[in-house]
């Protein structure tokens, strides 16, 4: 009850008051029920498929528990929807991301060491890659390397680095764009 009103009578404003004075589950919870078919929807267009769609759906709330407390969300239903399309995003660049590693594996899971002899196996560059990357980014000032680390790494967005690191959405971009530069030449050679 909110001034004697039943929560299910309450706007989406009064509902994000209410969670922010007193954390209740159920607030969350009547949020997810007026939301979740939209979100579901918004998940199908991007995932293209249920099982993943109906999981970011439940992540996606889960993650508000703790968004809603440290974030001032103005318009619910406009917040929602960039969140979950930042979501949707974030699990789709985790995939390719993902496709991308397995594709540079090797395609068995023991590597045979090459016949001529002085030469790396698979893994032996693989891992001879990781260290260099790990060098390089070491290379980086303190302000790229941190949102590198957090965007790539992390898989954090614009917005969570800038809350993390108290630099706005715009250094946030300009650091990983500047970081992302400095490592090419780094590894490369060329600018």
């Amino acid at each position: 009850m909110f001034f004697g009103k039943k929560i299910s009578s309450l706007g989406d404003e009064e509902l994000l008051l209410l969670y922010r004075r007193n954390g209740k589950q159920d607030v969350i919870g009547e949020l997810f029920s007026r939301y979740s078919h939209l979100v579901f929807g918004l998940c199908m267009k991007y995932l293209k498929n249920k099982e993943d769609a109906r999981d970011a759906t439940f992540s996606l709330f889960e993650k508000l528990i703790g968004d809603l407390r440290e974030n001032e969300v103005r318009v619910f239903s406009h917040w929602l929807c960039t969140v979950s399309r930042n979501h949707c995003l974030m699990i789709l660049r985790k995939r390719t991301v993902d496709q991308d590693k397995m594709a540079a594996l090797p395609a068995e899971a023991t590597v045979v060491q090459d016949a001529l002899p002085g030469t790396k196996s698979e893994a032996e560059q693989w891992e001879t890659h990781l260290s260099n990357l790990e060098k390089a980014i070491n290379t980086l000032n303190e302000a790229q390397r941190i949102c590198v680390k957090l965007f790539y790494l992390q898989e954090k967005s614009y917005r969570q680095i800038s809350d993390i690191t108290s630099y706005s959405t715009n250094e946030v971009k300009s650091h990983i764009q500047n970081g992302r530069r400095n490592l090419k030449i780094h590894l490369t050679g060329n600018p």
